[in-house]
């Protein structure tokens, strides 16, 4: 009897493990699925111009003279060419944006050069670079909880979040920085195990990675410590002199990049000014609901605004939400009940260490910086372990039939949630994730259905090298620079209607309402009518496109 129980057991195990297998191939083929369809957004379009070696600064004094420009020429500025180096590349990281570490750069850079500058084959990248994390989700599982299940439970919750599969399709770090956090983390674990000077060396090694992917990457470091100093009581010990040690000699590998990020202080504080603005505090908390689920489920369903989570007994998805934010929950409760103290601390530590250093300046003193799901990744992870762990306990302890029907059931039902999103994410040209940029496919298809169209516009260039992936090559563009010592335009630099265009459109992004607009009308009596609105509640951003009437 025993026997055959046991054999009946590995079968359903065998069952569970070939359904994670296949939801691990449905997650490595929603990282690939249309690549290039996702509209541009602005900070990918900024990614790629350094990429590329040019700075902001370079671009306006290019583009904003009030010339004509074709589309080619907008998208020059953003793919690798033969006049820019990769020394140009780490030079424009280090004096524009030293708050991006360039690891995630100098790899875009060589990858452009040695397979292609198209969208798709730039996003291939960190969508490859993302797959990295499932090794290190095994591997890290295996250090802390000892289970395959558990590992392959994590992998499928993974394979289908949408918040990775979103951040795995983007010209930017956060794969990267995904990754890197993992393979540390999991670094950190064995060399605790081993106790040897190689298991030390590899989390060094693991630290300067992680520190050149992300500066948040600190904040993670940092917790470790907490971690191994709570592993000895609070007490001094040799496990937490090799941690010390190995920190150190990651940190040392960073001063490089620590002396350039002093340096350029005042620039990098004056680019994170926007997450210090306020938020009302009902959109605060709203905010960090909607991020909790969409670790698991992403839908855009009931609501035109992306930021908006409809909730309501009227509204489908409140019966998606309610259960998932239950389960999590619970899954902390289970942890901290059923887990030895060195799981749950572990999780705890990854869940905290770039939540709390954004939560409590936000509760102090205002701002929005905990709201901003790609700074939280780590803590997705330390979720997303957290209940892999309840998942697999249940899955491999319970003995009734009527509990295992139950948990099963909770376990598809959960990864569902996530193939359904991913499935609906990759049918869609754009998500929330497109933030100011999330209407741009909508403005194109109205600009390109133009049999000769001329677009005006004086907003930030990441908006419009965003926009000028969508559009056709026939459009052209005179684009005018706002100086924001002397925000006004002279009339002498205001555009004038060029011959052999069938439309004109001005193209404006708010706030700020647009400067050139008034002083064409002002000073030319140009008319323009409203052929496209749409507004997102993040930052209380307008989309508008008008047409100059004849």
């Amino acid at each position: 009897m025993d026997g055959k129980l046991a054999q009946s057991w590995k079968l359903r195990l065998t069952g569970v493990q070939f359904l994670l297998i296949v939801v691990l191939l449905l997650g490595i083929v929603f990282r690939f699925v249309n690549l290039d369809q996702k509209v541009y957004w602005g900070d990918e379009a900024y990614s790629s111009s350094r990429i590329a070696g040019y700075t902001a600064e370079e671009i306006v004094q290019a583009l904003y003279t009030g010339r004509e420009l074709s589309v080619e020429e907008l998208l020059n500025y953003q793919n690798a060419n033969p006049e820019r180096t990769v020394g140009d590349t780490l030079r424009v990281i280090a004096t524009e944006a030293p708050h991006h570490p360039p690891l995630y750069y100098i790899m875009a850079r060589v990858w452009e050069e040695w397979f292609g500058i198209s969208v798709g084959i730039k996003r291939c990248l960190p969508a490859l670079i993302s797959l990295l994390a499932f090794p290190c989700l095994y591997w890290l599982c295996w250090e802390l909880f000892g289970s395959s299940l558990t590992g392959w439970i994590a992998i499928a919750l993974v394979a289908v979040s949408p918040i990775h599969v979103l951040y795995a399709q983007e010209v930017r770090e956060y794969s990267l920085w995904t990754v890197s956090v993992l393979f540390a983390t999991a670094s950190l674990l064995y060399a605790v195990r081993v106790k040897t000077k190689g298991s030390w060396s590899l989390y060094a090694l693991s630290i300067a990675i992680a520190l050149y992917s992300h500066l948040f990457s600190g904040m993670v470091v940092l917790g470790h410590g907490i971690y191994v100093l709570s592993l000895d009581g609070w007490r001094w010990s040799k496990r937490l002199r090799d941690y010390l040690l190995a920190a150190a000699v990651g940190l040392a590998l960073f001063i490089p990049w620590i002396l350039i990020f002093i340096k350029q202080e005042s620039r990098v504080s004056k680019g994170w000014a926007w997450v210090v603005q306020d938020i009302s505090q009902l959109n605060f908390y709203q905010r960090w609901l909607t991020n909790l689920v969409r670790g698991f489920f992403d839908v855009q369903i009931g609501s035109h605004d992306p930021f908006d989570l409809p909730f309501g007994y009227d509204q489908p998805t409140t019966y998606v939400i309610i259960p998932i934010v239950v389960l999590v929950t619970y899954a902390m409760y289970f942890l901290f009940r059923k887990a030895p103290r060195s799981v749950w601390l572990l999780l705890l530590v990854l869940m905290a260490s770039t939540t709390l250093p954004l939560v409590l300046p936000d509760l102090i003193s205002g701002g929005r910086r905990s709201t901003i799901a790609r700074y939280q990744l780590p803590s997705y992870l330390g979720i997303q372990l957290t209940v892999a762990y309840l998942l697999s306990t249940k899955l491999g302890s319970v003995s009734a039939q009527w509990q295992q029907t139950v948990w099963r059931f909770i376990t598809v039902a959960l990864i569902s949630c996530g193939v359904v999103s991913c499935a609906l994410i990759a049918q869609s040209d754009t998500w929330w994730t497109k933030y100011t940029d999330y209407h741009n496919a909508q403005v194109a298809r109205i600009i390109n259905q133009s049999p000769a169209p001329l677009v005006w516009s004086d907003s930030a260039p990441n908006r419009i090298l965003a926009l000028s992936h969508l559009l056709s090559p026939k459009v052209r563009l005179q684009l005018v620079e706002i100086p924001s010592e002397v925000p006004e335009i002279s009339k002498e630099k205001l555009p004038e209607i060029p011959q052999n265009f069938t439309d004109v459109f001005f193209l404006e992004s708010t706030p700020p309402d647009s400067l050139l607009r008034g002083e064409l009308e002002k000073y030319k009596n140009y008319n323009f009518e409203l052929v496209y609105k749409e507004k997102i509640s993040f930052k209380d951003r307008q989309t508008l496109l008008w047409r100059l009437k004849a």
